[in-house]
């Protein structure tokens, strides 16, 4: 049997560069691997914790969807599906919450890192570990792919997975993560990491004079046309990185130190760099935008498809913990 890697992607605003080159890149290269069971889910359900606007839920949800389609993801090779199409999922997570310890759940660094930035302090946030583990398990994950800040839920997971193993014998997969600690932080236009959280985000789709308008907004130091420059403490060099080859790198980087080479000139071949990349993608999430039903056949077929695993491991925790199936 194939082992199975699982992904989560929450619909919190439109996806951007930080989004591709930290996670989606990865996503869509793994698909070249055939030895193993590719589940994307789209994290509606934990979007409610932050997002009680349900048009902009929906949209978000939809924008996601057709992101990951343009940049490539196969429906052959990969399930893409909504959270919510599989309700299953709560129900795991009914009965993980009955094994979660309050301690466990008040050691999350992530609820106190929200709540500090001023989110409402709602169950729905203080309890989205035991939800993002019900996620992982009911589709006996093997690999959990997440970012350095997600290590901590995934731990948690694991140990609502073993305790329950302990209790009810061998039901559950007990995954393992892949903490992406080699994947460089993606500045954004102030400098900080790129994040939605942040509103310094360059858009994937963004329309090219949109596109233009953000890279051209990058904060850069004060130095003039004519000055040296280092491009190794630039925001703008860090980017072209992404998207130049080692020649072109190494030409910026000495026009740079050689003066003569403003940042207004460095920020246009980045914007050059980036929308030559983009443009591929841009017909076919144009086309996906104005054929929502395609989106939504994708998502269908893979909720179908990821709902039978579910269905089965739900089944077998609820004939375990001594509920009546019929």
């Amino acid at each position: 049997m194939k082992k199975r890697v699982l992904s989560g992607i929450q619909p919190s605003g439109k996806l951007h560069l930080g989004n591709y080159l930290g996670a989606i890149k990865q996503h869509l290269d793994s698909q070249a691997q055939a030895d193993w069971d590719r589940y994307f889910f789209i994290a509606n359900y934990h979007s409610l914790t932050t997002l009680p606007d349900a048009a902009e839920l929906r949209e978000r949800t939809l924008d996601v969807a057709r992101t990951y389609l343009a940049l490539g993801l196969d429906p052959e090779k990969s399930l893409l599906f909504m959270q919510t199409d599989v309700p299953e999922v709560c129900e795991l997570a009914w009965i993980l919450t009955c094994f979660a310890p309050m301690g466990l759940l008040q050691r999350c660094t992530s609820y106190k890192d929200k709540v500090a930035r001023g989110l409402s302090a709602n169950h729905g946030l203080f309890a989205y570990p035991v939800l993002q583990a019900a996620d992982i398990l009911i589709y006996d994950s093997h690999l959990v792919p997440v970012g350095s800040d997600q290590k901590q839920h995934v731990e948690v997971c694991r140990d609502l997975a073993i305790k329950v193993n302990q209790t009810y014998g061998e039901l559950l997969v007990v995954p393992d993560p892949v903490i992406k600690e080699d994947v460089a932080v993606i500045p954004g236009t102030d400098g900080q990491k790129m994040s939605k959280s942040y509103h310094n985000t360059i858009e994937l789709f963004a329309t090219k004079k949109q596109l233009k308008k953000q890279i051209m907004s990058i904060v850069t130091d004060s130095k003039g046309l004519e000055e040296p420059k280092d491009p190794d403490t630039c925001n703008v060099f860090r980017l072209y990185h992404f998207f130049a080859n080692a020649d072109e790198i190494a030409e910026m980087a000495q026009k740079y130190r050689a003066g003569g080479f403003g940042y207004g000139h460095a920020k246009l071949a980045l914007f050059e760099k980036v929308d030559a990349f983009l443009e591929p993608y841009r017909d076919r999430y144009n086309h996906l935008l104005e054929h929502p039903d395609e989106v939504m056949d994708v998502l269908r077929q893979g909720a179908k498809e990821a709902r039978k695993t579910a269905i089965e491991t739900t089944r077998r925790v609820r004939e375990a913990v001594g509920f009546i199936n019929h």
